[in-house]
C-alpha cells in the first residue's frame, strides 16, 4: 500500500459494503487536502465519513446515532456541506461518526444515519472550504474527489 493511503470498503449495497474505496490527506499550511477515490457517488461520502473519523476519533463512549441531511446544488457542494456537518456534529454534540448505516442520495439532497459514539473528538478541524473542490466521474476507479480543510 502506497504510505499516507487508507483503503475502506464502502461501495454500497444497500447498508452491506462490497468494493475497496480510498482516500488520501495531503498536507498543507494550515489546511489539509483529502483526495477520494471510490466506485460509486455514495461511496465517496462513505469514504469521506471514514477519512473524517480517522482525523478526530478519540477511541469509544456512549454509542449513538445522527440522522443528518444536508442540500446542495451539485455533488461537490453536497461534499462539502456533508463534511461540514460532520464537523458540526463533532464540534457542538462531541459526536464521533463511524459508519453510515444508512444512505439516500439525490441529486441534490443527501440523507444519512449515521453511527457513532459521544466522546472528545480532537478539534482539528476548523471549516470545510470550497477551495480546489472537485468530484467527478473517473474511467479508471469511478469516481473522484476532493476537499480542503481548514485545521
Amino acid at each position: 500500500m502506497i504510505a499516507g493511503q487508507k483503503q475502506a470498503c464502502l461501495a454500497w449495497r444497500g447498508t452491506r459494503r462490497a468494493r475497496l474505496g480510498v482516500f488520501r490527506w495531503v498536507e498543507h499550511t494550515a489546511e489539509l487536502e483529502l483526495e477520494i477515490e471510490a466506485p460509486s457517488q455514495e461511496a465517496v461520502f462513505g469514504e469521506a465519513l471514514a477519512a473524517f473519523a480517522e482525523l478526530v476519533g478519540d477511541g469509544s463512549g456512549p454509542r449513538t446515532t445522527r440522522e443528518l441531511e444536508v442540500e446542495a446544488e451539485e455533488p461537490a457542494l453536497l461534499l462539502a456541506e456533508w463534511l461540514s456537518e460532520l464537523v458540526y456534529l463533532a464540534d457542538a454534540e462531541q459526536f464521533v461518526p463511524e459508519r453510515i448505516a444508512t444512505l439516500d442520495l439525490d441529486d441534490d439532497r443527501l440523507r444519512a444515519t449515521v453511527q457513532g459514539h459521544l466522546g472528545e473528538p480532537r478539534p482539528l478541524v476548523k471549516a470545510v472550504t470550497l477551495h480546489r473542490l472537485e468530484f467527478r466521474r473517473d474511467d479508471t476507479v469511478g469516481w473522484r474527489a476532493r476537499v480542503v480543510l481548514d485545521v
